[in-house]
This record gives structure tokens, sequence and C-alpha cells, in this order.
């Protein structure tokens, strides 16, 4: 579904990339589409799936709802690699790669707040494969 609303601005890839990533970051999305823009377990219910919290949703990176919750999982490594199993194809394109980028950056500005603390190893060992 096309829209006009924005859940990740172009701006802030412009300055959090550089910022939380380095200066060698890409600061440009390969692709743009609709998502949800806050996909995150305690906004997943089942047993049918359900997604909640629709308050966000707009233009992200392509990939970006995928990105979040595969970094987000990474506390819990066979939860991410379930994850990374059923979004392989989206995670392991040019615009998932890119967009799990973003999202490392979201939690790494999180980490200088004390925000997840318990996946900050695994989320720069993730940025360091990436970049």
């Amino acid at each position: 579904m096309a829209t006009s609303r924005v859940a990740v601005r172009a701006e802030r890839l412009l300055w959090a990339m550089p910022r939380f990533l380095g200066d060698g970051a890409p600061t440009e999305a390969p692709a743009w589409t609709t998502a949800h823009g806050d996909i995150q377990w305690s906004n997943l219910a089942g047993p049918e799936l359900e997604i909640l919290d629709w308050e966000r949703w707009g233009c992200a990176p392509k990939g970006y709802d995928a990105a979040v919750l595969y970094v987000s999982s990474l506390a819990v490594p066979d939860v991410a690699r379930q994850v990374r199993d059923r979004f392989g194809d989206v995670l392991d394109s040019p615009s998932g790669r890119f967009a799990q980028l973003y999202a490392a950056s979201e939690f790494i500005q999180g980490f200088e707040r004390g925000n997840n603390l318990r996946i900050e190893e695994p989320v720069k060992a993730l940025v360091a494969r990436l970049l």
C-alpha cells in the first residue's frame, strides 16, 4: 500500500547512520516501502498472528520491520535464528542489510541511555559483519 505517511525520515538516516555506525556507514536506503514502523515482540499477539500498535506506520527503508524484529531478538539466539530463517530473503537483500544497519543504529542510540544493554555486543557484531 502506497502512502504519504512517514515512519522513518530520510533526514534521520543522514544524521543517525554516521553518528552511531561511523563515517563510512551508508545513509541512503536502496528502497522504501510501507512499514508498521514499530514491530517488536510486545506488538505481536497470537495464537493467530495479530499486529498491534499501528500509530507509527508509514514509509520506511524496505526490510525495516523484519530488521527491527531480528535485531531486537539478538538477546535470545534461538529466536533470532528463527526470525532470520523466516525473513532471510528480506534481510539478505541490499535493502534488508541497510535496514538492519539502521535498526542497529537505533539500538546503539538507546545503549547510550542504558537501554537494551544485553544486546549491545551482538548488535555491534552484526554492524561489523554488515559494514
